[in-house]
């Protein structure tokens, strides 16, 4: 299932919560693919706790608590780091992540915490949804087969790789633009595992986001920018994307096109990615101004200028992802659709 639909799930299950309806879910993926952060945006958009718990690196005493000695009976100390309310408040995340990489005995241990809610006398609170994620078998981590009664206490959903969804998360979050216009143009390369290599470095989302970290850091040093792109993304897709960077000195003036001024687009195409690209970054930027109008008119008229109608629809939806309702209030999206009309109904 692709991102923007699990994050409509996880948000539905913990919603849920309140009504007595939840069921915990298991992501399964690939590393690097952003299962862990899409929970922690899930926690970070109803602005409650996020308790992330790494099975693989637990003992079942861990989960289960110590025991000591009450009078005649023997009792169980709660681990601290399991949800309470008065600690950690009414309603919150508990992510039980890596689960396919904890050992039987630790899986075990989880059963009656995830299905039941409890472990002993401990019960989580109502409010707390559980989640967990973990890799398949096949990714070449280490993992171990989910027994099936761990397995029957979960709903479960595949992760798939989406191009546009990842796109519309690298705008909201600042990526640089150079990134999400390379990613475009070589749409293969935003995951390219195979694990029957074990790479050390390869491209995933995750590690796109490490490339524009480098990008920052590196972008001046001629001498030091490669070696951190392929630290990055590994050595093939490095030499791609510090190629790209540097053919980029060949953009137009990106300026004089948000100033409405006339300029033609680059016949080449990894350039009109990067045009594109750098348009829908400074429609983000200019939302909510003064010029926001004029600016993103000036970006609709661009969107007509390329050769292929499509790179247009492109700019034009990646656009609208990342400002939303307010592109359909500008004068010139009428004109840009209807030019575009016969793409968009019949392509």
């Amino acid at each position: 299932m692709r991102p923007a639909h699990l994050i409509t799930v996880l948000d539905t299950e913990f919603t849920s919560t309140s009504e007595g309806h939840h069921t915990p879910v298991m992501l399964w993926g690939p590393p690097g693919v952003g299962k862990s952060q899409m929970i922690s945006e899930v926690a970070a958009r109803h602005g409650v706790p996020l308790i992330d718990i790494r099975l693989s690196q637990m003992e079942p005493s861990d989960l289960r608590g110590i025991p000591f000695r009450n009078g005649e009976i023997v009792e169980w100390a709660v681990p601290a780091m399991l949800p309470d309310t008065k600690r950690h408040g009414p309603e919150g995340i508990l992510f039980l992540d890596e689960i396919t990489s904890a050992p039987p005995s630790v899986s075990a241990a989880a059963y009656q915490l995830i299905l039941d809610r409890r472990l002993g006398e401990y019960r989580i609170p109502d409010g707390w949804a559980i989640f967990a994620a973990g890799n398949r078998q096949g990714d070449r981590g280490v993992t171990y087969t989910m027994p099936a009664p761990l397995a029957n206490r979960f709903s479960h959903f595949e992760f798939e790789v989406n191009l546009d969804d990842w796109v519309a998360w690298a705008y909201r979050n600042g990526i640089d633009d150079r990134i999400i216009a390379f990613v475009r143009f070589r749409p293969e390369l935003l995951f390219e595992f195979d694990p029957a290599h074990n790479p050390v470095a390869f491209p995933s989302p995750r590690s796109w986001e490490f490339a524009h970290r480098a990008l920052q850091k590196f972008e001046h040093n001629n001498d030091l920018r490669l070696g951190a792109m392929q630290a990055c993304v590994g050595p093939a897709a490095g030499i791609e994307l510090n190629a790209f960077v540097a053919n980029l000195d060949q953009l137009p003036d990106i300026n004089a096109i948000i100033r409405g001024e006339k300029v033609p687009a680059p016949k080449e195409i990894d350039l009109q990615y990067a045009v594109a690209a750098s348009l829908v970054g400074h429609a983000i930027r200019a939302k909510d101004t003064a010029e926001a109008q004029t600016i993103h008119g000036h970006i609709l008229d661009y969107a007509g200028v390329f050769p292929q109608k499509e790179m247009g629809v492109m700019l034009v939806s990646d656009m609208h992802r990342a400002i939303g309702q307010d592109i359909f209030s500008v004068p010139q999206f009428a004109d840009w659709s209807n030019a575009v009309a016969d793409i968009m109904l019949y392509s």
